[in-house]
């Protein structure tokens, strides 16, 4: 039974006033708090009157308020109106909120959960191997970080993360080290003009293998230098120029063996294998790599729009290398993960000097579920320019250098992530539209209080303490250990981003399960967007530092925040009761749209979360049917930015099965013999925006619950070309034209 807020226009005499929070914090008064303390105790109306007009005969005529003041006040109208037992219950809920908080920011206690295996700490992110060395040591220096970083942050913001109303993500390695998050690392930059890593000054490579093993180590050197992904942007453009070196070489070597007319050919045929070459050991130096943090590094490369032969030498090299797996078992790799951009008139169509590519990465996706597709001319449209995300989807937005005039993607970084739990928000507001507003500015004020802090500490760094990030290009400028890294910062140069998760949850609340179809409903959940992306403007107007709008990936968050609420609102329907809760704008997982359905139902919410989005859509076994995944991207090319596939890939080596493994209480099974052993099967499914392997690695429980449950949004007897959606989606709009005027079709 929905239970109603008192309206607390008792209260408003209070709104001027500030609230000084015991760390000198200041925030305004939030008249709601009280009611909803009054509705947990079960308090009637006389009570809830008196303690309204208790709080404003000792506040009214004040401009400032300590909590301890209005909490004593509080708890004496409780006593005063003959309620001893709601008072003790209040202080009693107070003192197991001061407990929790002294758990939380104590290193011994979280050591504890570590050491006992708590799943929750040593599977909350799925690219860790919890039983190797190295990963142990960063997860035991990772819990004592999260208790330090607790007692670092502004209180307000450290008790708003510990009761699940934000996250302050990577708690592990910020605020305690003041490191940046993700990158676009400028290897054009590094690879020109050399580096240093160690004692070691590494010079300009001269060929395509060296090139790309100096890429391994600056990859390996950046991932453990920062706590986010790193991401290498035109990878094909970006080796053509060391490819060329080799081309010459061989051209020189072919003018004394060869003959005239054959020595074009004999060296563009060692330059392919020089290339193949390369591009396979970079992707067995990644797989094969771990990060000062245990963990492989979380590496994505970018292709596609390179013409020449080299460029398109490259691109179909890193397909064929992926397509042929890792291993004598040919299992999927992991990382690094593939991105491919589809441009109109370069690869879209039959005829374009780039299609066979096209057809490389559609077998490479219906095989492997990479790569990932950008759509070239709406990446432009939605962020300001193209470039690929850094690490799995934190875009940067388009930027040019205020002294040079010149456009950078290149070098540029993002400081970090705090999300909002929406769904917590709505749950709070109990069908409130304007309640769930006012709780909303509460929650942004503190997400903005946390983001501010992210962006000072972060600016307390110093050049030395990351040489190849500040001084050796890897931020795309060389500073001097003297200067201030924020000039890598400032001017909007860097992101600071503002995430947030389940959007499904919100409109569920409020307009019940069904809502996709609500215009109503998705009017409202664009409208949450944009009242955050307005106020991400707003903050970087008044600072300077670029505020982006972030639709989470939530890879623990999706577990994390639902179990929080759980424990607050109890199991509601198709809300908590699922055990996790959805990604950022994305469609409810387990309904079955057709794939043009579910992205025409997203495609509005990027707009205004241009610091980070991706779409997917679910798909049967396609290796069959490479047509119905290009019919896809076709028609995703003038709606969607950024598209990810997520298709069955899973393998048996046991009995040779290739398709989807079943979801058990254990993990996942070979349906044909029941093999789940790990050393014998290869299970792969897109952890969010990137993939994970389920069984090498397992993931938390709401995350596993939440990959259970996706379903196909396109059947295996279902290829429905993007052409007869988009005639049946235009007679759909004539038909609901003709019912509303009267008229015929």
């Amino acid at each position: 039974m929905r239970v109603e807020l008192m309206k607390n226009t008792e209260l408003k005499s209070l709104t001027n006033v500030t609230v000084v929070k015991r760390d000198g914090t200041k925030t305004p008064f939030y008249g709601y708090k009280i009611d909803l303390v009054l509705r947990e105790l079960a308090a009637d109306d006389e009570t809830v009157a008196a303690v309204k007009d208790a709080l404003v005969d000792a506040f009214g005529d004040h401009t400032t308020a300590s909590t301890k003041d209005i909490a004593l006040t509080f708890v004496k109208a409780l006593r005063d109106a003959g309620h001893d037992d709601l008072a003790d219950k209040y202080i009693q809920y107070r003192q197991a909120d001061e407990e929790r908080f002294a758990h939380a920011t104590d290193p011994q206690y979280k050591l504890n959960q570590l050491f006992d295996r708590n799943s929750r700490v040593v599977h909350e992110n799925a690219n860790k191997d919890s039983h190797v060395f190295n990963t142990q040591r960063d997860l035991e220096a990772g819990v004592v970080s999260r208790a330090l970083g607790l007692r670092m942050l502004p209180e307000i913001v450290a008790k708003a993360h510990m009761r699940g109303d934000i996250h302050w993500h990577d708690l592990d390695y910020s605020p305690v080290t003041p490191e940046t998050n993700c990158c676009l690392i400028d290897f054009d930059e590094m690879l020109k003009n050399g580096f240093k890593i160690g004692n070691a000054w590494v010079s300009s490579p001269r060929s395509i293998q060296t090139a790309t093993a100096q890429m391994s180590q600056i990859i390996a050197n950046v991932a453990s230098l920062q706590y986010g992904g790193c991401s290498a942007n035109r990878i094909d453009q970006l080796l053509e120029p060391y490819a060329k070196i080799n081309y010459e070489k061989h051209l020189k070597d072919a003018e004394e063996w060869i003959a005239p007319d054959k020595r074009e050919a004999f060296a563009k045929k060692k330059t392919k294998k020089d290339i193949y070459d390369a591009m396979q050991a970079l992707e067995y130096e990644i797989n094969t790599l771990y990060s000062s943090q245990g963990q492989t590094p979380f590496t994505t490369v970018n292709f596609g729009l390179g013409t020449s032969w080299i460029s398109r030498a490259i691109q179909k090299a890193i397909l064929q290398i992926r397509i042929k797996g890792l291993g004598k078992e040919h299992r999927t790799a992991i990382f690094p993960k593939l991105i491919f951009t589809l441009k109109r008139g370069l690869n879209l169509k039959p005829g374009d000097p780039n299609y066979d590519i096209k057809q490389l990465a559609l077998e490479c996706s219906t095989k492997r579920m990479y790569p990932d597709i950008l759509m070239y001319d709406k990446i432009k449209e939605i962020t300001g320019s193209f470039k690929t995300p850094m690490g799995c989807r934190s875009f940067l937005q388009g930027w040019k250098d205020p002294e040079t005039g010149k456009e950078v993607n290149s070098g540029r970084m993002n400081l970090g992530v705090v999300t909002v739990n929406l769904p917590r928000i709505a749950l709070e507001a109990h069908g409130d539209k304007d309640l769930f507003w006012h709780i909303f500015q509460e929650k942004m004020n503190i997400c903005h209080t946390a983001l501010k802090y992210r962006i000072a500490r972060t600016k307390q760094a110093k050049p030395e303490n990351a040489p190849l990030l500040y001084m050796y290009g890897a931020f795309g400028k060389r500073l001097k250990k003297t200067d201030s890294v924020d000039e890598v910062f400032k001017n909007s140069r860097a992101t600071v981003s503002l995430g947030y998760i389940g959007l499904y949850e919100v409109c569920t609340t409020f307009y019940g399960p069904q809502w996709e179809h609500n215009k109503e409903a998705h009017d409202f959940a664009v409208s949450i967007t944009k009242a955050m992306h307005d106020l991400c403007a707003k903050w970087e107007s008044e600072e300077g530092y670029h505020y982006s709008l972030y639709s989470t990936p939530a890879e623990s968050l999706t577990d994390t925040f639902c179990q929080d609420d759980i424990a607050k609102f109890g199991r509601v329907e198709d809300v908590t009761d699922k055990e996790y809760y959805t990604n950022s704008f994305h469609y409810d997982v387990r309904k079955h749209p057709t794939p043009f359905e579910k992205l025409e139902f997203e495609e509005d919410f990027p707009y205004q979360a241009a610091g980070g989005f991706i779409h997917y859509c679910e798909y049967p076994n396609l290796r069959q049917n490479p047509k119905a995944l290009e019919a896809v991207w076709d028609w995703a090319y003038d709606h969607v930015g950024y598209l990810g596939t997520n298709t069955s890939i899973d393998q048996c080596f046991k009995c040779g099965f290739k398709g989807e493994f079943e979801a058990t209480a254990r993990g996942f099974k070979c349906p044909q013999c029941g093999n789940h052993d790990p050393a014998t099967c290869d299970v792969v499914k897109r952890t969010c925006g990137y993939l994970g392997n389920p069984q090498q690695r397992p993931m938390v429980h709401g995350r596993h619950e939440e990959i259970i449950h996706r379903v196909k949004h396109m059947s295996s007897s279902m290829v429905k070309s993007a052409a007869e959606f988009e005639k049946n989606r235009q007679n759909d709009s004539k038909q609901m034209h003709a019912d509303i005027t009267g008229q015929q079709i």
